[in-house]
């Protein structure tokens, strides 16, 4: 078994697929139930499943043809949509993801803030279980490094025989930690948008900590891809937070576990 893909009769089943379906099924059902807790309609986060799933597909997709158009050159645009063997950028899964849920609730009039607090713990919930994913696939690999904690890859990758960052690690447990902070915080917030804000805010900043130990994509200047857009969004997050503060409303207490 190699740290890519294991076959279950004749298929190739991918570790990055099999956590990623796990981090969404998870991230969804404590989603549904924080909602719950704040006044949300019943069912309305896992209703909000598929239009989540298709948002930040196409989202990640399209960030990354949009700025690695040189993989592209010589492959017709069916090619653009061949996500079997990786190609997809966080971000871009954010902000599709983020276009989806402003539709949804549009439709179903719900209440975008809530729900955006109640979803805002489980996003990096989820994005945990994708990097362990990421780290037993092999992809999102750190630079070299001569740690204790290094780890070497197997022959067939493209970093060995080095011993590299973990940095998929390094994103989980930041990500695991965000969201045990932002679920404490769920049950404690004075406004709606408060713990979306906050989620933005927090990850951007780990983002930019993570993102110097990162090794699988060259950089074209001072800051990676990651980190330059870490620093747009920090200030769009803190102006969201102030905006929500000025303008809030009481939040819904959520009690309970």
């Amino acid at each position: 078994m190699d740290p890519i893909a294991f076959s279950i009769g004749g298929f190739q089943v991918h570790w990055y697929g099999i956590f990623a379906a796990a981090g969404c099924l998870i991230g969804l059902w404590t989603a549904e139930r924080r909602g719950r807790l704040g006044g949300l309609k019943t069912m309305a986060t896992f209703d909000l499943g598929p239009w989540l799933i298709v948002g930040a597909l196409l989202g990640a997709r399209l960030l990354f043809v949009t700025t690695h158009p040189e993989h592209f050159q010589d492959k017709g645009w069916f090619e653009w949509f061949n996500i079997r063997e990786g190609g997809l950028v966080w971000y871009g899964g954010l902000l599709g993801a983020m276009a989806a849920t402003s539709l949804y609730v549009y439709l179903k009039k719900i209440s975008l803030w809530q729900l955006a607090d109640a979803l805002a713990p489980s996003i990096p919930l989820g994005h945990a279980f994708g990097r362990l994913g990421c780290f037993l696939t092999g992809c999102c690999y750190g630079s070299p490094s001569d740690a204790p904690w290094a780890v070497q890859y197997p022959e067939a990758h493209a970093t060995h025989p080095e011993w590299v960052h973990p940095t998929q690690l390094y994103s989980a447990g930041v990500n695991f930690g965000l969201y045990l902070g932002l679920a404490y915080f769920y049950r404690r917030k004075a406004f709606d948008g408060q713990i979306f804000a906050l989620y933005l805010s927090s990850y951007a900043v780990l983002r930019l900590v993570v993102e110097a130990y990162r090794g699988d994509y060259p950089s074209p200047g001072p800051l990676t891809p990651g980190q330059f857009v870490s620093l747009l969004i920090l200030p769009v997050a803190l102006g969201l937070y102030y905006w929500r503060h000025r303008s809030r409303k009481p939040a819904k207490a959520a009690t309970g576990s």
